[in-house]
């Protein structure tokens, strides 16, 4: 039974899209071949389309959905909420309560503000630390994916110390100067280009995993490396921990690595589910941020009551019940069934896991940084998506993210994701 056969409400709704939307969806992800399936609702592990197929749900909506859908205590709280209303414009006591579990429980965090993604979190943080520092340049890292605004929709120049060049039509020259773009996990070529820009550089940004070329994880040295260079300097390390944050242990990666971040950003998780991002740090920079300081930034829906009665209802629940054990255990099992599935079937190719993420590359023996993705077989992963759909098993469309495990999987379900993995493998052989 083809793909289309299983999907064909999902066809009607997605020709109606591409009528109306660019490329019939709202973020580009989300397309694949030969159109997406349509979900009609979703509880724990499992995703229910608008044509009747069940999906065992890996994507978890890119990672946020760590207690899995519709938690029954996130759902009961966001009920209450709602009731009294969507959105006032004006404090409430959520969010307050919201950025005090944050100022709890993630290491260097004194203040937050609440913005509503992290496209918003990570500007927001460049644009501070800018000011804070009167220096415009900023380092990146090869595929790090920091959001969707000018400042970091860059790559790499000729060089590893080149200045970078726009990565998306509408990007100005000038403002992809002030963006240099370094190598992830090498250490030479940052150290180069920090000391080559030196006083011209205000801030550091980095996804301490690299979340969005699937699962790449920092070499032991790496983020010490970029915390020894903005020590004792004008330059602010941040931590973009949209993905990280609250997902590798409650206190996101700078726990986990044991390095401190200046400024953090977080997302996804932070929101239950629900949209909101958030910008923290020390007292010493949040204070620069208006109406405390000039520093810019607002939205209306900052803070929005029902996102942070979901977060804060999630950050309970995992401050409870302390999952991170058993879901690096659940993670740890997929991961070595496709590793052991590559083996057995001679087929090339390896597994990166950090904790609860974990992702699959075929063609390569190692996976260190952005051109190692870049250099793995996306034909095969492809062929591999499909059939692990086939099977009734989702995940991302793209090698360029990552499988993440929830607290809602279940024995079952990983039991049955094991058969697919086998089913899906042999489909590459045969």
């Amino acid at each position: 039974m083809g793909y289309e056969d299983r999907f064909p409400a999902s066809k009607e709704v997605f020709e109606r899209a591409e009528r109306v939307m660019p490329g019939g969806v709202s973020s580009p992800v989300r397309r694949f071949d030969p159109y997406p399936f349509c979900v009609e609702r979703a509880e724990g592990s499992r995703l229910y389309t608008i044509d009747g197929q069940v999906l065992i749900d890996y994507c978890l909506a890119f990672g946020p959905l760590i207690l899995g859908h519709a938690h029954p205590e996130v759902v009961e709280a966001v009920r209450e909420r709602v009731a009294d209303g969507f959105h006032y414009g004006t404090l409430t006591e959520p969010e307050v309560a919201l950025a005090e579990k944050v100022v709890d429980l993630v290491p260097n965090v004194e203040k937050v503000r609440l913005v509503n993604t992290g496209t918003e979190a990570t500007m927001s943080a460049i644009r501070l630390a800018r000011a804070y520092t009167g220096r415009d340049r900023i380092i990146k890292f090869e595929g790090c994916y920091h959001g969707a605004h000018d400042a970091v929709l860059v790559k790499a120049g000729s060089g590893a110390s080149e200045l970078g060049a726009p990565d998306s039509p509408g990007v100005p020259e000038p403002v992809a100067e002030c963006t240099l773009v370094c190598p992830f996990n090498d250490v030479e070529a940052f150290v180069e280009t920090v000391e080559r820009f030196d006083e011209e550089v205000g801030a550091v940004i980095v996804e301490p995993v690299l979340g969005n070329a699937g699962c790449v994880p920092p070499d032991p040295e790496f983020l010490k490396t970029l915390r020894e260079y903005c020590d004792g300097t004008e330059r602010l390390l941040i931590f973009d921990e949209v993905i990280t944050g609250f997902r590798l242990g409650l206190g996101g990666a700078q726990e986990y690595y044991g390095v401190d971040a200046d400024l953090v950003c977080l997302g996804k998780i932070l929101g239950g589910g629900l949209p909101i991002g958030a910008l923290a740090g020390p007292e010493e920079y949040m204070t620069h941020v208006a109406p405390e300081g000039k520093v810019y930034q607002a939205g209306t829906f900052n803070g929005n009551p029902v996102s942070a009665t979901a977060g804060l209802a999630t950050l309970e629940v995992l401050e409870r019940e302390k999952p991170y054990d058993e879901l690096a255990d659940k993670a740890e099992r997929l991961a070595s069934a496709l590793a052991d599935g590559l083996e057995d079937r001679g087929l090339e190719g390896t597994v990166n896991r950090v904790e609860s993420m974990f992702q699959v590359y075929f063609g390569v023996e190692r996976v260190r940084d952005y051109g190692d993705v870049n250099a793995a077989d996306h034909d095969a992963f492809k062929a591999f998506h499909r059939g692990l759909l086939e099977e009734g098993v989702w995940i991302a469309a793209s090698n360029y993210e990552a499988w993440f495990l929830s607290t809602a999987h279940t024995e079952e379900d990983l039991e049955r994701t094991e058969e697919a993995i086998e089913s899906a493998l042999d489909r590459l052989t045969g």
